[in-house]
């Protein structure tokens, strides 16, 4: 399995900054916009939020992140497990 990607966990960053209400920056807009654009998120008088979508979708990325994460981990046991028996 390929570690999640670099764009998947830069989406995920900002998905979790809006949901946090954190005010995105300049930099972000272009981000901002195809997250609006797909209907992950949406502006009302509050500011931003995430849509049903974009909850499902940062959902889905933290598990990723939280599997590659167990994924390493027990790679890492395999290959110490391996050096100690060499």
């Amino acid at each position: 399995m390929e570690p999640i990607s670099l764009e998947d966990l830069a989406l995920l960053e900002v998905l979790q900054r809006v949901d946090q209400h954190v005010v995105l920056t300049e930099n972000d807009n272009a981000m901002r916009q195809r997250l609006l654009d797909s209907g992950l998120i949406e502006e009302d008088e509050f500011g931003l939020a995430l849509t049903a979508a974009g909850i499902e979708l940062c959902k889905s990325l933290q598990h990723r992140v939280a599997a590659d994460a167990q994924a390493a981990k027990i790679l890492q046991q395999r290959e110490e497990s391996e050096a100690s028996e060499a």
